[in-house]
């Protein structure tokens, strides 16, 4: 099935992708042949995602020709394409989007001997008789499949992994840990944690140990099951045996693998199982299901979809309905003729930001086929966004098609809203991820294509490598070219009729003569594509103002949000915060880290400090004569910044590399050695509070000072990295060879570090905030 995995992965143009799946469920990725069935706007948002994501191969299947309301969906697709194989259409303008996936036709048969050749076979818009064959075939063949239906308003997501399908890690998300401070020794062994933070287990979570003192027996035993039994404890099972816990410890939580079995398509449609996505619809899914089910058969039995707003067509489809209900058992008591009847009506919609949702859904679903990661769908996922429609239905005359490209839409919504699209002026603020998206669905949808219409779009960033991973109107050669202008391109490809206008400038108070009370007062709506609060928040104040509705959204990794603001029907983006993040308290960060996150914030002052405010010190020094008066401003920190002007411009100016060797060498033993050995002379290791328990106990980690070993490559990498910005500080040309930096080490003098008595640190908050206030 799968060829052998490869080992190589650009981290250059995955990096976004590495964060969430990590390099080994990309590997499997990369080992994955795929094989997608139906080219229309479903079939080729599934492709683009695949293409984009890095699979080995994607192969296309599909006989059919190009009509020209596809267009409205499929954004491949061109007027001058009508007529022409799907399939190859496709493939020609997928292989652009990357170089790594090699994208084929199929045109062969779907039989045993061919499905056998693919991880994963994916159905899109293929009728569910045909899928049920197919998937009939990759069941006994064992490879996996998919498959996913748009009609309008209206779609589903099927899922079949097979028997025992193997999920490595159920929901992606790191590891959880916490520190001990108890451990009970019982027939159910009651763990307390510190009560700085809740652990955030789940009962049936397993867990292990590190650094227990005393229960010694913990530290890396099996995984153990857990029950929750607080926000700060739980219980692991019989400790009735092991040592008596005296202190210090970590819980952490151990990723399981989990198994799954799916049923086939054939046996789930009577026995269907769903996954919910809105339950205050939850009691419709079965009627749904059904409806699907009854559209199909009216497929098979006139060769076309039933017409929009056409009372013989829905009642045949309600009445097909119930029969199927019976047919599988009565599934409901009475099936939903007011819902399926709009199931009918919308049956021959095809709309770009249906296709977009399930596309992704349907594509996330393939990549945790093939990377075993996240828990899939099981089995079904149905979708309506019925809410969307007029509450009162419209004249038939409304959805009357004409073969025109927006065809697909006025199937769904009507002539009158067409032409209300087609005239709207609309600001895009962002052109990244989320505003390529937008920017396509817009064209398909006719946004902004009218003589009266305009889609305007600003971003000031340049498009980068990483960017082609998800920003798919842009290609390798577009890189370091303007993301706006490039976008903007792209989409009037895929409908010339869309009138663009770019611009190159971030929106904010600075650029409000451009972005001014005309051109607000001529939107009919904004929609944000920002990477950043700040941003969203002066965008949200601008559409308060002008009285414009905004759309918001947001992702992270596989998260993401969507806002819709409409002026005095809901609250604006501003009207609600997240709560700000809970700062590190200076003295845990300085003296007593005990997480990962204290180390790294640690890390960023002291190169704040170092390289960046100490250079702006000196140059303030340099280039205004009032510096000295102002720093009278400021008693608190003014002789440090002395100081360190007179350690950077005087006594240790750097003129050469070998200088900053030597600088980056002291800096070393001052920061992992000197005052280590101070906190450990101040706080020495056997050293109790008053209350009789051991100092360095609980969140409290006595460190050890370092001794440098220029063998040690990290120890090396510090020296280097930290003399190279030294030198980029002073204009001094940067060096890379590790022998020049050995050589130069050979001969720096390191005093030797002796405690002194009476340094005072800071304990807690409240020594800090006396000390400061003193």
């Amino acid at each position: 099935m799968a060829s052998p995995m490869q080992t190589d992965i650009d981290e250059g143009l995955y990096s976004r992708q590495l964060y969430v799946l990590g390099h080994d469920a990309m590997r499997r990725m990369q080992a994955s042949n795929l094989l997608l069935i139906g080219c229309k706007g479903l079939g080729i948002e599934i492709g683009k995602n695949l293409a984009l994501a890095g699979v080995k191969s994607l192969s296309l299947h599909d006989p059919g020709a190009i009509q020209l309301p596809e267009l409205s969906s499929q954004f491949y697709f061109s007027e001058s394409d009508v007529g022409s194989n799907r399939a190859e259409v496709s493939a020609r303008h997928l292989r652009e989007l990357n170089p790594y996936v090699s994208v084929k036709v199929h045109t062969g048969p779907l039989d045993e001997a061919a499905l056998k050749e693919f991880t994963v076979v994916v159905c899109a818009d293929v009728g569910l008789e045909e899928a049920t064959s197919l998937n009939a075939t990759c069941h006994a063949v064992g490879a996996l499949f998919l498959s996913a239906q748009s009609r309008g308003l209206f779609g589903n997501v099927f899922v079949d992994f097979g028997n025992d399908f193997l999920i490595l890690d159920t929901d992606g998300e790191q590891p959880l840990s916490a520190m001990l401070s108890a451990v009970s020794q019982e027939e159910e062994g009651m763990v307390t944690t510190l009560d700085e933070t809740r652990h955030g287990l789940s009962t049936g979570d397993m867990v292990t140990f590190t650094e227990v003192q005393g229960m010694t027996e913990l530290n890396g035993c099996e995984p153990r099951p857990i029950t929750v039994t607080g926000p700060y404890t739980l219980t692991i099972g019989n400790t009735k045996t092991l040592g008596a816990y005296t202190g210090g410890g970590y819980v952490k939580q151990v990723k399981m693998p989990a198994k799954e079995s799916y049923l086939p398509l054939s046996e789930s449609l009577s026995r269907p199982e769903f996954v919910t996505t809105d339950f205050a619809k939850e009691a419709r899914q079965e009627d749904l299901l059904l409806g699907f089910q009854a559209v199909d058969r009216f497929l098979q039995a006139h060769n076309c979809l039933p017409l929009p707003a056409n009372p013989e067509h829905a009642a045949e489809v309600v009445r097909l309905a119930e029969e199927i209900n019976k047919e599988r058992g009565a599934r409901v008591a009475a099936v939903d003729a007011k819902l399926i009847g709009l199931m009918a009506s919308n049956a021959r919609g095809d709309l770009s930001p249906m296709a977009a949702v399930l596309g992704g859904i349907a594509a996330q679903e393939v990549l945790k086929a093939c990377s075993g990661k996240f828990r899939p769908i099981k089995q079904w996922m149905v979708f309506d966004a019925v809410e969307c429609l007029p509450a009162e239905r419209l004249p038939a005359e409304e959805y009357e098609l004409t073969g025109s490209r927006y065809d697909g839409q006025i199937a769904v919504f009507g002539k009158t809203f067409q032409q209300k699209l087609l005239g709207l002026n609309y600001f895009l603020v962002g052109a990244g991820a989320i505003g390529c998206e937008m920017l396509k669905n817009w064209a398909l949808m006719g946004l902004g294509c009218g003589p009266s219409g305009c889609v305007h779009v600003t971003d000031m960033d340049s498009i980068e490598k990483s960017n082609l991973n998800r920003q798919f109107l842009f290609r390798q050669a577009d890189v370091s070219k303007l993301k706006a202008t490039t976008a903007a391109e792209a989409v009037s490809k895929m409908n010339p009729l869309i009138n663009v206008k770019c611009y190159n400038t971030r929106v904010g108070p600075d650029t409000e003569e451009q972005f001014d009370d005309e051109f607000f007062e001529g939107l009919d709506g904004v929609c944000n594509a920002l990477d950043n609060v700040q941003a969203r928040l002066y965008v949200d104040q601008r559409c308060i103002y002008f009285q414009k509705s905004l759309l918001e959204s947001g992702t992270q990794g596989t998260k993401g949000n969507v806002q819709v603001v409409v002026p005095h029907l809901t609250e604006s983006y501003g009207s609600s915060r997240d709560p700000p993040e809970k700062s590190i308290p200076i003295c845990t960060l300085k003296n007593f880290p005990n997480a990962i996150e204290h180390t790294i914030q640690w890390a960023r002052d002291e190169f704040e400090g170092v390289f960046r405010q100490q250079a702006e010190d000196a140059n303030s020094y340099g280039s205004d004569p009032e510096y000295l008066k102002s720093l009278k401003l400021h008693p608190g920190t003014s002789i440090a910044t002395l100081t360190a002007l007179r350690d950077n411009l005087v006594t240790r100016k750097a003129e050469s590399m070998k200088e900053c060797v030597v600088w980056a060498r002291l800096k070393f033993e001052e920061l992992f050695h000197n005052n280590i050995k101070q906190l450990l002379f101040n706080f020495p290791l056997d050293m109790t509070t008053s209350a009789g328990t051991p100092f360095w106990s609980g969140p409290k980690r006595a460190p050890k000072p370092q001794v440098f070993n220029a063998e040690e490559q990290l120890h090396m990498d510090f020296i280097m990295s930290a003399a190279n910005l030294r030198a980029k500080m002073y204009s001094l040309p940067e060096c890379r060879d590790p022998a020049v930096f050995r050589a130069a080490l050979v001969d720096v003098m390191v005093p030797e570090f002796v405690p002194q008595q009476g340094v005072k640190i800071q304990v807690n908050e409240a020594e800090a905030a006396a000390e400061g206030a003193a």
